[in-house]
């Protein structure tokens, strides 16, 4: 059985269609998203690799509540889950700096918001059914982002942070001294910022069409950065952003 298709059954996704049943969809009514964005508000954050989007995030939810799920460390759990029949071919993946089928990753996702939900999580933004989630280094492919968005949660923003791949590199080799995950040495890391120009920045260019862009320069010190983030989001929530943001 291709791997796909073993990872749709294992996930209990249907198998790709044919174009006779893809026809037949068209004509039928799309299915709503598992989760209403009027309560649950999904934000994501992208930047290349040592761009500083973890840094970010934690200080988001600590000031916002929010919940943050990063893609990477789920599928790192995953590759390490005792019986996960894709364990290894995650690892690979992650370990080659190539981005892990679709499928998997927004199955992961969905999965822990509806965890996360069944918390009944208590305090601002989580009250009557609400929740806020900061997903971290997701979409990372038009794929992605368009099942994300079709069948999950409609995303209400997109953080961009950028800087030069000389001072993400720098980052992440210094990263790399304690972090012990097997993608942060040196071959590995230019892997992934030649698979991010290629796969990523056309997401980019989706939602900057979208008007959900707040593209952020994360060259400047964490606090400079964070002021700028929180200043963002915190227009987001009051529902006072409007169109793209860079600053």
């Amino acid at each position: 059985m291709p791997i796909l298709e073993k990872i749709a059954e294992k996930l209990h996704l249907k198998s790709p269609a044919s174009k006779e049943d893809s026809a037949k969809a068209e004509t039928s009514m799309k299915k709503a998203p598992v989760f209403d964005n009027s309560k649950i508000t999904v934000i994501f954050v992208l930047g290349g690799p040592g761009a500083g989007k973890g840094t970010q995030c934690a200080k988001l939810v600590e000031e916002f509540k929010f919940c943050h799920l990063s893609a990477g460390d789920l599928l790192r759990a995953e590759q390490n889950r005792e019986g996960s029949e894709y364990g290894a071919m995650i690892k690979q993946y992650i370990k080659d700096g190539q981005i892990v089928p679709m499928e998997v990753t927004v199955k992961l996702l969905e999965n822990a918001i509806k965890a996360t939900l069944e918390e009944g999580r208590s305090g601002e933004g989580w009250a009557d059914g609400k929740g806020r989630f900061l997903v971290d280094g997701f979409p990372r492919k038009m794929d992605q982002a368009l099942k994300f968005d079709e069948d999950v949660c409609l995303s209400s923003l997109v953080l961009f942070y950028t800087t030069s791949e000389e001072v993400m590199l720098k980052r992440l080799m210094k990263r790399g001294e304690t972090s012990g995950r097997e993608d942060d040495n040196e071959e590995s890391i230019k892997k992934r910022f030649s698979v991010y120009k290629e796969t990523t920045m056309p997401v980019i260019e989706r939602y900057k069409k979208l008007h959900k862009i707040a593209e952020i320069d994360s060259g400047p010190s964490v606090d400079k950065v964070y002021e700028h983030s929180a200043k963002v989001v915190r227009e987001l929530l009051a529902g006072k952003l409007s169109g793209n943001v860079t600053a």
